[in-house]
């Protein structure tokens, strides 16, 4: 196995793949990279036997083969060569060989064969979205998702397909975000699946071009999404999301009209002085008027008051100051709508008119 490839060329697909890689593996080979090289192609697969990312690289020549090589080490040596260095690459007997200019390099690698196979089953369903369009859509709900909750299906994103309809909702308990968008070719099907946390947030760095195509097929345990020279697969969270509908068929207070970044303001030097563990705040509403206030065991206090556009009748509700400040900075609108349920269960946030996507916090009891 040989090859001859510039240093810009393997730099990006090599750090798209190690990110995958854990530091920590339970099977040494896991650490490393597989390298393949077929048909002047150069093969690039990393694993953590969850999320699988294959990068393809077209090669003028090249001997074919296959090996193993330590991820990181390998990525570092690549990374730390000069801009538009050559590396020249060259397997003997148990030993990678890499030279570049004046520098030598030889790693211990692992045989290809014992590389593990990522197990995917028949991927029946599949549709096409543009990236850019997909990547607004995680970063309106990935911030959501719960991390390590023991209702496992939170730890992940709802991605449901119905028709040329996309729904993405993501929650960790205590809020919630919905994103819905059209696909621009209907699909024919009806899908609801839930991909994994660290799959989420593995795809959503890997959508770096607004302009490319994406081609996105999936079956009940497994996504894999195509993404120009990129193969990215996942398996599923094998559980079921919960029904939120619920939570639209409730009696709504009037909509609490306000001015974004006033909001964002207030509410970021209010917090100054909340208890640091939970970041609580009193909203105190009154027709035209908002009162956010906060104290904390040492006894500090801060208020605030705004001008917002509301009629009908008082009331005092308490949020988590943070989940309120990631929804309201993840409008587009400059005005933000604040409707409350009439029991204080929980309080939408979204744009004046029809927007695709809707935020929603539970209150907190201080």
């Amino acid at each position: 196995m040989k090859f001859i490839i510039n240093r810009e060329e393997i730099l990006v697909p090599l750090q798209q793949i190690v990110s995958v890689i854990e530091k920590r593996q339970t099977m040494p080979i896991l650490s490393n990279v597989l390298m393949v090289i077929e048909e002047n192609q150069l093969i690039l697969t990393g694993t953590d036997l969850e999320i699988q990312i294959i990068a393809k690289i077209n090669i003028a020549t090249a001997t074919p083969g296959s090996i193993t090589v330590p991820a990181r080490k390998f990525l570092d040596i690549c990374r730390l060569l000069p801009n538009g260095a050559e590396i020249k690459f060259e397997l003997q007997d148990d030993k990678v060989k890499i030279a570049s200019s004046r520098s030598r390099f030889s790693l211990s690698c692992l045989p290809a064969d014992n590389y593990p196979e990522f197990a995917e089953s028949e991927l029946e369903n599949h549709l096409f979205i543009n990236a850019g369009k997909f990547k607004k859509a995680l970063d309106k709900t990935v911030f959501c998702m719960a991390n390590q909750d023991v209702r496992y299906y939170l730890n992940g994103l709802l991605l449901n397909v119905s028709n040329s309809k996309l729904k993405l909702v993501a929650s960790d308990g205590h809020r919630l975000s919905i994103y819905e968008d059209n696909l621009d070719q209907a699909t024919g099907f009806e899908a609801r699946i839930i991909l994994p946390r660290k799959g989420v947030l593995e795809l959503n760095r890997l959508l770096d071009d607004p302009e490319a195509e994406l081609k996105v097929e999936f079956s009940s345990n497994n996504i894999r999404i195509f993404i120009k020279n990129l193969i990215f697969s996942a398996k599923l969270v094998d559980s079921k999301y919960p029904d939120f509908g619920k939570v639209f068929q409730q009696a709504f207070f009037n909509q609490i009209h306000i001015q974004k970044q006033i909001l964002k303001e207030a509410l970021t030097r209010v917090a100054i002085l909340s208890n640091e563990k939970f970041k609580g705040v009193t909203f105190d509403i009154k027709p035209d008027s908002l009162k956010i206030s906060t104290h904390n065991p040492e006894h500090d206090e801060a208020e605030e008051e705004l001008f917002i556009e509301y009629t009908g009748e008082p009331l005092t509700i308490a949020f988590n100051a943070q989940y309120l400040l990631d929804a309201v900075s993840n409008l587009d609108s400059e005005l933000a709508v604040l409707t409350i349920a009439s029991n204080a269960s929980s309080c939408f946030i979204d744009e004046p008119g029809d927007c695709g996507y809707k935020f929603i916090v539970m209150p907190m009891r201080l």
